[in-house]
């Protein structure tokens, strides 16, 4: 299945044409994954992707668990990836923090757990209030707020 978020007649009046502008999904081995390729027009890589790769995981993890799949492979195609001026001291202390943590403990933190409500079996049952009851990240650890400005 491909799906087109491009739309033409809302260009004229968005702050910026969608970056995401398509995504396509299929299932493999033997019906049992889902596999997803987003397709990116331009991406903000220290803001924009981030983002942008989280929410498209989420929403194949979603996909996947109420189709009765595995997720799979998720392929993240960017054409225009950049990175502005401004937002180099913040890319720079996120590595410093990097290096001093893997000097200090070895290692990066281990990525947190996603936790998906077992219960749910219908996608347009689960929780999209401010709660997000049916959809939790646990242990996530991390390094504290860095500053990095949104570039027009």
């Amino acid at each position: 299945m491909i799906m087109s978020l491009w739309q033409n007649e809302w260009i004229k009046t968005a702050a910026l044409p969608s970056c995401v502008w398509n995504t396509q999904w299929s299932v493999s081995d033997n019906n049992q994954k889902l596999n997803l390729i987003v397709t990116v027009r331009s991406n903000d890589v220290p803001l924009g992707m981030p983002f942008n790769v989280t929410q498209y995981a989420v929403l194949c993890h979603l996909i996947a668990k109420v189709c009765n799949l595995k997720p799979g492979l998720m392929t993240y195609v960017i054409n225009d990836a950049h990175i502005y001026e401004n937002q180099i001291p913040g890319i720079e202390e996120q590595l410093r923090r990097r290096d001093e943590k893997i000097e200090k403990d070895g290692e990066l933190f281990k990525a947190p757990a996603l936790y998906i409500n077992p219960d749910i079996h219908d996608f347009f049952k689960f929780d999209n209030s401010k709660e997000l009851k049916d959809i939790q990240l646990i242990d996530y650890k991390h390094q504290g707020r860095i500053i990095m400005p949104v570039t027009e």
